[in-house]
């Protein structure tokens, strides 16, 4: 099944007893305004997950800035919300999925195949009149038994090997300016990873804000082979999580997920920088 579900989706399936929906709101510039947001109205029955404090640990040294959260924790919070190996899980938020992208990629991580992510986000489930509520569902506590898929991720080592040798390609999710290293907002050093491409997250999106078809995303990533292996990184290890989505939908089947990315391999002295195209 494509892991893009349609807001109607959803609204047909809102009451089915197995089903989990999770608000991932949340602005990099403001860490309060999803959680207020959610406090304000959400779709019914749905759990909020902060970025920063339940789906990230905190920040280290090295890691980046939303290092992955420690999976005992992880499995705590989700126990906690009630979900389970036979939660169906709906993600949705209003950054263009990015956030929703990540909670996506983290159940996949921990082994759960039956986790989607809403087309659109919350906005356009609001302008279509469907429920919204501001009641905070007590959802009973269940047990979440992760079967963590460690092949998913990589860390700066096997990047570093990558840079050296080959073999892997590497995707950069970041905007071009960022990419080349006109402006960095975020980091310390601008630039990029020598060697990968840039494909910009936000183009897995059409100009409605929905998520382009298999068939579309295989045309955007036709200069990707299918049999090769490909690490995506951004700036912190959220935003290639939509690209990461996409490379799936489209077919690819050896994709990983630098998770540290360009916050991580900065934070190493040693580790080169390459600028322009």
């Amino acid at each position: 099944m494509d892991p893009v579900v349609s807001t109607r989706w959803l609204l047909a399936r809102l009451f089915e007893p197995e089903m989990v929906i999770v608000d991932c709101r949340f602005l990099l510039s403001d860490p309060e305004a999803g959680r207020s947001a959610y406090t304000e109205d959400h779709i019914p029955g749905a759990i909020y997950l902060h970025l920063e404090e339940q789906l990230s640990s905190p920040v280290g040294t090295h890691g980046g800035r939303h290092p992955l959260p420690n999976i005992t924790e992880l499995t705590h919070t989700l126990s906690k919300a009630g979900i389970n190996r036979d939660s169906v899980i709906v993600a949705y938020d209003d950054q263009g999925g990015a956030m929703a992208s990540r909670f996506w990629w983290l159940l996949r991580y921990l082994g759960h195949e039956r986790v989607y992510l809403m087309d659109e986000g919350y906005s356009a489930w609001k302008k279509a009149s469907f429920p919204v509520s501001a009641h905070q569902a007590v959802r009973i506590p269940s047990q979440y038994e992760a079967d963590v898929q460690q092949d998913m991720v990589v860390g700066v080592e096997e990047v570093q090997e990558v840079v050296l040798n080959g073999g892997s390609l590497l995707v950069d999710s970041r905007e071009p300016r960022r990419y080349l290293g006109l402006e960095e907002p975020m980091d310390a050093k601008a630039g990029h990873i020598p060697g990968a491409v840039n494909k910009f997250w936000k183009d897995v999106l059409d100009d409605q804000g929905r998520w382009k078809s298999s068939a579309m995303l295989k045309e955007q990533f036709a200069d990707v082979k299918q049999e090769q292996e490909v690490i995506v990184y951004c700036g912190s290890g959220v935003t290639a999580c939509p690209n990461v989505l996409a490379l799936h939908k489209a077919g690819y089947e050896n994709v990983k997920l630098y998770a540290g990315s360009w916050s991580d391999w900065i934070s190493y002295e040693g580790n080169p920088v390459a600028t322009g195209e």
